[in-house]
């Protein structure tokens, strides 16, 4: 015999009190035959007990019904009170867990004693569509792309808040403070148990900071004080970088930044006692902060103790903290635990007490003054068990290895530590921002040092083409593999699509248009033998310039434009009928040095270069023949920057000379072909500084020279220095043969200070005096730099410049402080897959005499090279 028995609806009640049962039971009519159960069966007077016979689940697709059954607290063969708490208690359970809509308990057969129940289940329904709107669709992918997580999960109320809140969150932080987001569930009518969420979002305008009043400031500056808020500005005519709309997150930061500039500044006990945001209109808003300075302290005695390995006196000097000095707790900070071999725990961490620590503590605070107690603790010293690379996923271990300064065995040192991770930043296959040394220290005294990196794209390809009128088709192949793998050249697997992993470098470039082609091939082994970061690197080249072909292209051009036939014939003339060929190769041996520090590096290289030459106008002295150039030269730099791609602080400093054979002191060659002879010598360096926030300031000075041993040979025709521009749109031109330094705001090759004979030639003729660059030439620059994007992947900044230089044909006319000056604006591009790439807008302020346009360019474009 059959009964049913169906539930009707769930009073709050229910849950606590056992009087009443989680659901009320309605008497049904058994479909087996006619009778029914008798009313007395659910006497909520008189509950009964029963064995629970078997459990089933209905109206489920999502969940599993056995983990639903072990959550009610259920089971079969328990015994169940009907009416009872622990009916009452199921059902709590189970809408606790926030994944389901609904949910009854039904009597389905009772066989005496025992009872058969089953769990009713609602789900809630799965979020399988989110709707954006009231905002474009390039906001819609941003937004989309920080909720699309949530896609598929159940919808919550918990849930519903969260999404609600990252999209109200992601326009508060663009600066709108009144945003509303309105969300509406709307069920899905295909899908079963289904449903879309659809946001309402008026972001509506944003609110600016029409005027922030500070209180209470007395002896410094107001506007000094309200520049270490730099997330939050008021509004001004000039202001670009920061602008003033209001952002609750920064707004809180910079309160906390304000308060620690005035303990800098000796305020020990300053604060903000309180503020207030008003509104202004609907776009902005004025805010007021109250503040108390209090006194200036200055410190008094400074004591130590616990110090049992070094000197007090000696820690002392390190600290260079005096009495009387303003009370700094930053400074003191930074004294104790900054920079590697400036600081107090440096002078322990160097000689293995990685234990070590230093607690300044305030033993005396009389009037504006403060004694400080350092109190130490040296611990014992630690030797390297062991190193843990994690992340390098492409490059070899070994390559890393080598790098690291810590070594097993040794004891541990701070500066070795921080050294380390400039060193693999240096090497360009790891994000800087992603290195991360964690020192673990193992039970025996010893410790393991784990290196976090993350792999970066290293690699740059250089592929264009086109067509132009004069030059023809033009085409640009290169491709550099930074990290080259030649060991597993024959292991076609690792093709991806070179090996990779060991650090070696190759490229290879072709260029080609018109008259004009360019072909290199190079390789380096940055660690020869493997045991030494001895480097050796070999390089070939190619190239050729048929000036006949270049004129007849020019000739063709301008007879079929409105120039007419007088370019046509001044291009077929014998004047640009001839040829520039070049072909050479290097072997360069680097080494690293130990001394002064471990950022020097010293390279020498011997190269070797023939020339064939006819008719070539663009050369000085030297316009048909052949000539031999061997050549031995030196390196000395210093590199010491913090990030390659965008650099905060450092300097790059080096010193390049070149040196021929002296020929002539040993007679002419018999040969008749030119032998090259002479020294050339190159200075560059660079520094960088932040200025305030992540503004960056940077300097930059370059020189080059020529010189002779013997006055009756002259000076050499190749290498002289070739200014304006990138420093590289003279490769399709007359850039064989010379050295291209760049000068923005000017054209390629125009700066350029004549000999006097040069001036007289252009006053008596047509043409302009030779642009084959000088013997000496000078550089300087200034940039402030600002990044928009840190990303590896593609690093942006913006920066503003000024810079002068200037070659001279002969020393007697140099003069050092007679420089073509330039100034203007620019952006850089990073993208690991081309390198960098640079885009800059200049004005020259010294015209060059006898040139269109007075020589300047205001546009310059860069690829895959910084501008020297």
């Amino acid at each position: 015999m059959r009964y049913s028995i169906k539930p009707l609806i769930l009073t709050l009640s229910l849950i606590f009190t056992s009087k009443i049962v989680a659901a009320q039971f309605q008497l049904g009519v058994g479909r087996s035959n006619q009778s029914v159960i008798k009313e007395e069966l659910v006497d909520y007077a008189n509950p009964k007990e029963y064995v629970i016979g078997g459990i089933t689940v209905t109206g489920v697709k999502f969940l599993d019904p056995n983990t639903l059954i072990s959550v009610s607290g259920l089971n079969v063969n328990d015994a169940v009170t009907i009416p009872g708490e622990r009916i009452a208690a199921a059902i709590k359970r189970l809408m606790e867990q926030g994944i389901i809509e609904d949910v009854a308990i039904n009597i389905t057969k009772v066989e005496g004693k025992t009872v058969f129940l089953e769990l009713d289940i609602k789900e809630r329904p799965r979020l399988n569509k989110i709707v954006l709107n009231g905002i474009r669709k390039g906001e819609k992918e941003t937004v989309e792309d920080k909720i699309k997580t949530y896609k598929g999960k159940v919808i919550t109320e918990a849930m519903v808040k969260n999404i609600q809140n990252l999209v109200k969150k992601h326009y508060l932080d663009k600066g709108f403070k009144n945003c509303t987001v309105q969300v509406q569930q709307i069920a899905d009518t295909i899908r079963v148990n289904n449903a879309a969420l659809v946001f309402n979002i008026s972001k509506n305008s944003k609110v600016k900071i029409n005027d922030i009043q500070l209180n209470g400031i007395e002896e410094l500056p107001e506007w000094k004080v309200l520049s270490k808020m730099k997330g939050t500005k008021e509004k001004a005519p000039l202001r670009i970088f920061t602008p003033s709309k209001f952002i609750e997150k920064k707004y809180k930061e910079d309160k906390e930044n304000l308060v620690k500039f005035l303990n800098k500044n000796g305020y020990r006990n300053a604060q903000i006692e309180s503020d207030s945001i008003y509104k202004v209109d609907d776009k902005n808003i004025n805010i007021v902060l109250n503040v108390t300075e209090g006194k200036r302290f200055y410190y008094r005695n400074i004591t130590w103790t616990g110090n049992y390995l070094r000197n007090s006196d000696t820690l002392a000097l390190i600290l260079d903290i005096k009495k009387g000095d303003l009370y700094n707790p930053e400074e003191l900070e930074k004294k104790l635990n900054g920079k590697p071999q400036q600081d107090v725990s440096s002078y322990y961490m160097d000689d293995g007490y990685l234990y070590f620590s230093c607690q300044p503590i305030e033993t005396a605070v009389d009037g504006d003054s403060i004694d400080i107690e350092m109190r130490i603790t040296e611990g014992k010293q630690a030797t390297i068990n062991k190193i843990i690379l994690n992340g390098n996923t492409k490059t070899s271990d070994h390559v890393v290895l080598r790098e690291i300064l810590t070594k097993p065995g040794q004891k541990f040192s701070k500066t070795d530590l921080v050294e380390t991770v400039q060193m693999l930043s240096k090497l360009g296959y790891f994000d800087p921002q992603k290195i991360d040394p964690k020192p673990v220290p193992q039970n025996d005294g010893t410790v393991n040092i784990e290196y976090n990196v993350e792999e970066k794209s290293n690699d740059n390809i250089e592929l264009s083409g086109g067509w132009s009128g004069i030059q023809g088709i033009i085409g640009t192949f290169g491709i550099v593999f930074n990290n080259f793998a030649i060991r597993k050249i024959l292991k076609f697997n690792e093709y991806k699509p070179l090996p990779k992993g060991d650090g070696q470098r190759f490229a290879i470039r072709f260029q080609a248009n018109g008259g004009y082609q360019n072909y290199s091939i190079s390789f380096t082994e940055p660690w020869l033998g493997g045991k030494k970061p001895n480097s050796f690197s070999v390089s070939l080249f190619h190239s050729v310039q048929d000036y006949s072909k270049i004129a007849d292209r020019m000739a063709k051009y301008y007879s079929n434009s409105s120039y007419g036939s007088y370019y046509s014939s001044s291009y077929s003339s014998a004047l640009y009928q001839g040829y520039f060929r070049n072909t050479g190769g290097s072997l360069t041996y680097g080494k690293r040095l130990n001394w002064p520090d471990r950022n020097f590096n010293f390279s020498s290289a011997l190269s070797y270069q023939y020339y064939d030459v006819s008719n070539s106008y663009l050369l000085s002295n030297f316009r048909d023949g052949q000539a031999h150039d061997i050549s031995l030269g030196f390196n000395v730099s210093r590199y010491s920057l913090d990030n390659p791609q965008f650099t905060r602080s450092g300097s790059n400093i080096a010193l390049n000379a070149t040196f021929n054979p002296p020929y002539s002191l040993f007679g002419t060659p018999k040969s008749g072909k030119l032998w090259i002879e002479g020294h050339k010598w190159m200075f560059d360096a660079d520094w960088y500084a932040p200025v305030f926030g992540k503004l960056i300031f940077h300097a930059k000075g370059n020189m080059g020279f020529l010189g002779k041993y013997n006055s009756s040979v002259g000076y050499s025709p190749f290498g002289r220095f070739v200014l304006g521009g990138a420093g590289m749109g003279l490769q399709n031109t007359n850039s064989i043969g010379v050295e291209l330094i760049g000068l923005r705001g000017y054209d390629e090759g125009v700066v350029y200070e004549a000999t006097y004979n040069q001036k007289v030639e252009a006053s008596t003729s047509t043409s302009v005096y030779s642009r084959t660059g000088g013997i000496i030439y000078s550089k300087y620059t200034a940039e402030l730099r600002y990044p928009v994007s840190l990303n590896p992947q593609a690093t942006i900044f913006v920066l503003a410049f000024a810079e002068a230089g200037n070659s001279w044909g002969s020393y007697k006319d140099y003069n050092p402080f007679k420089l073509r000056r330039t100034a203007g604006v620019g952006a850089r591009v990073f993208m690991a897959a081309f390198g960098l790439l640079g885009i800059d807008y200049g004005y020259g302020f010294d015209p060059i005499p006898g040139l269109n346009n007075k020589g300047r360019k205001a546009f310059t474009f860069s690829i895959g090279q910084q501008i020297r």
